[in-house]
């Protein structure tokens, strides 16, 4: 009884670190600008699904590159996420500051493109936004060379917008007339796909009778270095200490020259890349579909929101609490340590399911706010009233 508990235990630590390494950009982001990014589960799955990519390739490299893809593939799911985050928030978050509410409607809007764009995704879908992007800000950045066009320019702006728009579905209907299967078959689609781990991870060790898979120890020990990353990063670095000054106070921090545009660009490509970690942390526990990350957002922005804001050993306590919590409800451990107290046993057993105990612990979440709304560690001082 003692063993399954505390296996159940650590199952659901492991849980709770993939919920702490994406809570922590969403945390870094809802803290600086304020933004409900309903995004983030989806740059999760991006994470994950740009592990199953490099997974793939590595498989037919064979040897060594199989064994270490995992490493080349965090390194890839950050970078991939950052620049789609860094490319959201240039392209739309940046244009709905101080608008919590049209953040939210946007981004959620934007999750429901990511999650189709991986369902149909193909050949000649890529093809297509590359020629487009090509033609149409190739033309602008033509067109900003030239100066006095005066009102000319919107005209010329929507030639080149519909010449860029007819040049494209040309080409992509040649190409499918062509090539057709070739460049019309979806590289993923609606189902869900596996991601073998290296053979290194799908053993594990006993320790006291509770086994200890290496793959959840790894996924723990990433969340460690994650964690320790970015403190050193917000509290050592100079683009950390602009955060931190950004995040206490904008229109100081403006005054005394940081570049606050730059500092929330920064900010939220981190927090994107801390998400695609996540996803390839998440790749590990099962398999990945386009609404992963819908199983994950409601999770985080409860860790973020009990935690407190941007508070970093409130996003860990919350985040470790939650995953924990919910696993061991919903195996139903809770139950099974009950059983000599009939009721309370039938009770838990009614919640030992993976979503009613995710309805047990919102109950749970909602009846904590009511006694401490900032979280376990509310903000204090001048940064709540920015």
């Amino acid at each position: 009884m003692l063993a399954g508990f505390l296996e159940a235990v650590f199952n659901g630590v492991s849980i709770g670190a993939v919920l702490l390494i994406a809570a922590l950009g969403l945390a870094i982001i809802f803290g600086l600008m304020g933004v409900i990014n309903m995004a983030h589960g989806e740059l999760m799955m991006f994470g994950a699904y740009a592990t199953f990519v490099v997974q793939n390739i590595c498989k037919q490299l064979g040897g060594l590159w199989f064994e270490v893809y995992i490493f080349l593939a965090l390194i890839i799911a950050f970078i991939f996420t950052a620049a789609v985050g860094l490319i959201l928030e240039r392209g739309v978050i940046r244009y709905l500051y101080g608008r919590p509410l049209e953040t939210l409607l946007a981004t959620w809007g934007v999750s429901l493109i990511f999650q189709q764009f991986v369902r149909s995704v193909n050949w000649i879908l890529v093809i297509g936004i590359a020629l487009f992007s090509l033609l149409f800000f190739g033309g602008l950045w033509i067109l900003n060379s030239r100066t006095n066009l005066g009102r000319v320019r919107n005209w010329i702006v929507a030639v080149i917008l519909l010449l860029s728009l007819g040049v494209t579905i040309a080409v992509s209907n040649l190409l499918s007339q062509t090539y057709q299967q070739a460049v019309t078959q979806p590289w993923f689609g609606a189902q869900n796909v596996d991601v073998t781990a290296p053979s290194w991870l799908q053993t594990g060790i006993s320790l006291g009778g509770v086994q200890l898979p290496f793959a959840r120890l790894f996924i723990i020990a990433l969340t460690i270095i994650c964690v320790a990353g970015i403190y050193l990063f917000l509290q050592r670095s100079n683009w950390g200490l602009r955060i931190r000054a950004v995040t206490q106070n904008r229109s100081m921090s403006a005054c005394l020259g940081i570049p606050t545009q730059k500092v929330d660009a920064i900010t939220f490509a981190l927090g994107s890349g801390l998400a695609g970690v996540a996803g390839c942390a998440i790749s590990l526990l099962g398999s990945v579909g386009p609404n992963t990350g819908q199983n994950y957002i409601i999770d985080t922005f409860m860790v973020v929101v009990v935690g407190g804001v941007g508070n970093l050993a409130g996003t860990i306590v919350a985040a470790l609490g939650i995953g924990t919590v919910n696993y061991l409800i919903g195996s139903g451990t809770v139950a099974l340590l009950l059983i000599p107290v009939k009721p309370l046993a039938d009770f838990f057993t009614f919640f030992a399911t993976t979503s009613m105990a995710k309805v047990m612990v919102f109950a749970l979440i909602i009846v904590f706010l009511q006694w401490k709304p900032g979280g376990i560690f509310p903000q204090k001082g001048r940064t709540v009233d920015v």
